[in-house]
């Protein structure tokens, strides 16, 4: 961006500054801003800054000193303006100029060659030149420049509309406030990338939130996302946030005599990045012609992972010739030009200590390592679910063991393997437990099953349990409740049993520590709420053996009252959507058992809502009679928002696939269930915006 002359001009322009005074700086404010834009650059875009830090921050006083005696004189490109006035009150919604899609996944070199062989043969060639670079495990953004000025930044939102950011964006320094598009002839520019938080930062931030006595931030991909949409930009400043562009979207331009075009490759477009300014991945970057050269590099790249200062989930492959790009397009989810390379998942050695066992709410008795902690994936992993008793077995795992454990999909924790050739004679065999841990009564094993239970239902560990998921989000959904209390008001005694969540002594409660009057009123009021919860999410909320969400919504939508369940045999509850033998047994033996009877006629008499309110039959049921079921991570709607939709519309949604399923609606990652559903002709696949473009009809 800056050539030798320039970088030598605006050194010596930066010390000139440094030895002038507040009242002599005026005539030079100009230069001054250019000159701390210079410097940014260096030490945000370069990593290599030319000033000490305290020689910047001198420089940047002036200039702050200066603009505000004379507000008049400030610019909206000034380095001062990055940090707004004000705190935001909300985010605004905005339109991407042009919709930011997702990108298809490959997990090794088979997937590749399946997706280059795609290509070649849409395209005509034998050969195809691809640019590679590193896929930031950040949060999406999308910036657009006007006449070189920043004048929006969002977030990826739903991929057509995000939330502005603007005044947040302005807090990443690696992201220049203007930019010379014009002397490529731009008058308009929308462009991608990711904002980031690196591993030095992070680590800093969190020894400063350890300082005040703050919780430490999970991971340098959840700080970053979360920044974006702090209300205070001051406060996002404080995280030093990086941004890595990455993707030329949408452009306005005029031919401009002796400049190159640089946008008839991608490789071109982030070379047009870096010299405006921003930090591309131009460094990172390789072009090769083939997929063998793909699949060599993206392989050798994994093992340099751990060696760069951010984190990155993988690689991104981009047919490079901007043409080809066009000519191939897109589907509705993801371009056909490009695909991201996923690394395997984070792994990490560690000792395991101990195994402690733990009692849900359906009795379950499950083991739980105690492992070293260790950092995998930038989380610390100290506790590991190990499942059940035959888990332990195949594993071969001893206490004292060497494991070897993972992050699944980057995100779950799971024990691969114990590493039994560093054993040495001090381990010890794991003894699974014979009684609760909690109430010490003897534990059952039903036939084909794998899981030990504690079969006394008024267990502690179970009450407690089942009291969490009553009053858990997807159950009664009542706020300001949660574990933390749930297990406080048991054990001072408040609270018993589920219907005792609606006799709760609200005066005793506020004599508790950390709770005051305004805390208790919420309280109070959530809890009074969750009365006229629909009855699906009471039959939910009841904790039923085998009973989910979508089951739960079978089961209200086939009685007018939640009793009428006490005289369905199971026979007639087979007949139901998705209830097996298993299922239909659970619920008649719940609907049998004296106590069970005896809570919800409490429930019933304290006022929440057993009768099924059904919603009007009107034309706009576009699905009636139409099953769907969900697999993937959807990037537009939430889950639950999506089954909604259906129900709203007439659909049902059923739990697994089968010949009786009409629609399987495919996001990100899909598993087993896609696969499941290729084998059966009926089943219609289709895309989260196929979805959303059904229901709109």
């Amino acid at each position: 961006m800056y050539s030798t002359k320039q970088i030598q001009q605006l050194q010596k322009q930066s010390k000139e500054l440094l030895a002038k005074g507040e009242k002599d700086i005026l005539s030079r404010l100009d230069e001054l801003r250019a000159a701390l834009r210079f410097h940014e650059y260096r030490y945000y875009v370069m990593n290599d800054p030319l000033l000490s830090d305290a020689e910047y921050d001198r420089l940047y006083k002036l200039l702050e000193a200066a603009e505000k005696e004379h507000p008049e004189l400030v610019t909206s490109d000034s380095p001062t303006q990055r940090v707004g006035n004000s705190l935001n009150k909300d985010f605004e919604t905005v339109q991407h100029l042009v919709p930011m899609l997702s990108l298809e996944n490959s997990y090794d070199a088979d997937d590749l060659l399946d997706w280059d062989r795609k290509a070649r043969e849409l395209s005509g060639l034998e050969t195809i030149e691809y640019c590679i670079e590193p896929k930031f495990d950040g949060a999406s953004i999308s910036l657009i420049y006007e006449n070189d000025m920043l004048v929006r930044g969002a977030t990826r939102g739903d991929g057509v509309e995000g939330e502005d950011i603007t005044n947040n964006i302005k807090q990443v320094r690696s992201i220049p406030l203007s930019a010379p598009f014009s002397e490529y002839g731009i008058q308009q520019i929308e462009i991608r990338g990711e904002i980031m938080m690196s591993k030095a930062s992070f680590s800093k931030y969190n020894e400063w939130l350890a300082a005040q006595n703050l919780a430490a931030l999970a991971n340098p991909r959840n700080a970053a996302s979360g920044s974006l949409r702090m209300k205070d930009p001051k406060e996002v400043a404080r995280r030093g946030l990086e941004a890595f562009l990455y993707h030329v979207s949408f452009y306005t331009k005029q031919k401009k005599d002796g400049v190159t075009d640089l946008f008839d490759t991608h490789s071109g477009t982030l070379q047009l990045l870096w010299e405006c300014g921003f930090r591309s991945p131009q460094k990172e970057r390789i072009i090769v012609k083939g997929i063998d050269k793909v699949i060599q590099h993206v392989h050798d790249f994994e093992e340099l992972r751990d060696t760069l200062p951010y984190e990155i989930d993988g690689m991104v492959v981009k047919v490079n010739d901007i043409a080809l790009q066009d000519r191939l397009g897109m589907t509705t989810h993801h371009p056909r030009w490009a695909i991201a390379f996923k690394f395997k998942a984070r792994q990490a050695t560690t000792k395991l200590r101990a195994i402690e066992f733990q009692v849900g709410r359906t009795g379950a008795v499950t083991p739980v390592a105690k492992l070293d902690p260790v950092s995998v994936g930038g989380v610390t992993v100290s506790s590991i679910s190990v499942h059940n008793e035959e888990y332990i077995r195949e594993k071969d795992l001893k206490i004292g063991d060497t494991v070897l454990i993972e992050r699944a999909g980057d995100v779950i924790p799971q024990i691969v393997k114990s590493l039994a050739e560093l054993r040495d004679g001090k381990e010890k065999k794991i003894v699974f437990t014979k009684t609760c841990p909690v109430c010490e009564t003897q534990l059952a094993k039903e036939e084909g099953e794998a899981v030990w239970r504690c079969i006394n239902i008024e267990c502690p560990a179970q009450v407690v349990e089942k009291m969490i998921h009553f009053v858990s989000k997807d159950a009664m959904d009542i706020k300001s409740f949660g574990e933390a209390n749930v297990r406080k008001f048991y054990e001072v005694g408040l609270l018993k049993d589920i219907p005792g969540i609606y006799r709760l002594d609200f005066s005793k409660i506020s004599e508790l520590e950390g709770f005051g009057k305004k805390s208790v009123e919420t309280l109070q009021a959530s809890i009074e709420s969750s009365k006229k919860q629909p009855l699906h999410r009471l039959i939910y909320a009841l904790g039923i053996r085998f009973v989910g969400e979508t089951t739960a919504k079978t089961l209200a939508n086939a009685i007018e009252h939640l009793l009428d369940l006490v005289n369905k045999t199971e026979e007639e509850l087979q007949q139901m959507e998705d209830v097996g033998i298993k299922v239909a047994a659970s619920i008649h033996g719940f609907f049998h058992n004296d106590s069970n009877i005896h809570m919800l006629k409490e429930l019933e008499k304290l006022g929440l809502q057993f009768r099924n309110v059904k919603r009007e039959n009107t034309s706009a049921a576009v699905l009636q009679g139409q099953s769907f079921l969900f697999t993937g991570t959807l990037n537009k709607l939430k889950r639950n928002d999506a089954e909604e939709l259906v129900e709203q519309k007439g659909g049902v949604i059923v739990s697994g696939v089968s010949s009786k399923l009409n629609y399987l609606v495919v996001g990100e990652d899909a598993g087993s269930k896609l696969e499941k559903a290729k084998k059966i002709n009926t089943i219609k696949i289709i895309t989260e915006d196929e979805f959303l473009q059904l229901i709109q009809q």
